[in-house]
């Protein structure tokens, strides 16, 4: 297949665009993605909210213009992951720090930040026409080792960004996968009222 694959949601109810339109691709074009992009879509993280503000977030980025320090990002990648995001332009880790930076108590909603400023940088990708696919599959520990984050420091995920290529550069089990129907839970799984597991009665059974 040449063509380029939109999945755009099948959503019961109004979304924005982009939200709708966003999906994770695996395949990636052979197109760079410039600077003034990336400065960009990390503007977007850094306005993310965050508890007191401690904005807990942090990424380490590596593009295929810098061949050494791709290939040692790359290398953090579990080997399935790193089969199709190896065609990225930018691969990227996400790290959020543990504890609050005034006085080092533990922070329990780094993790949650860490992911707003993710979607803020997803929103921003997607408006500018880049995708991106955010990976669990990594090795934390090499990352901590290799990269020498310091102890209190969480390697979460990782992640390929790029513009979207088409599915031909694929392998055959990844070209079925990309071609899945996108599916989620009805709202009524997971709104709940009065108690866990009760529906909120503004949903339509």
């Amino acid at each position: 297949m040449t063509d380029l694959i939109r999945k755009p949601a099948d959503n019961d109810h109004p979304i924005h665009d982009l939200l709708r339109e966003r999906w994770s691709p695996r395949a990636f074009a052979d197109r760079p993605v410039t600077d003034e992009q990336l400065l960009s879509l990390f503007e977007a993280a850094r306005w993310s909210q965050s508890c007191f503000n401690d904005q807990p977030w942090f990424f380490i980025l590596a593009t295929q213009a810098q061949p050494d320090s791709y290939a040692k990002l790359l290398s953090c990648l579990t080997d399935s992951n790193q089969t199709w995001a190896k065609r990225a332009p930018v691969l990227m880790l996400m790290i959020a720090r543990l504890t609050f930076e005034a006085d080092g108590s533990p922070n329990h909603h780094a993790l949650y930040d860490l992911g707003q400023a993710m979607q803020n940088l997803t929103v921003q990708a997607t408006s500018m026409e880049l995708v991106i696919r955010q990976m669990a599959g990594i090795h934390p520990d090499h990352a901590q080792t290799i990269y020498q984050i310091p102890d209190g420091y969480r390697v979460l995920a990782g992640a390929a960004l790029g513009y979207q290529g088409t599915i031909d550069i694929l392998s055959e089990k990844h070209q079925q996968r990309e071609v899945l129907p996108r599916e989620r839970k009805p709202l009524s799984a997971f709104v709940f009222s009065d108690r866990f597991g009760e529906t909120a009665p503004f949903i339509a059974e």
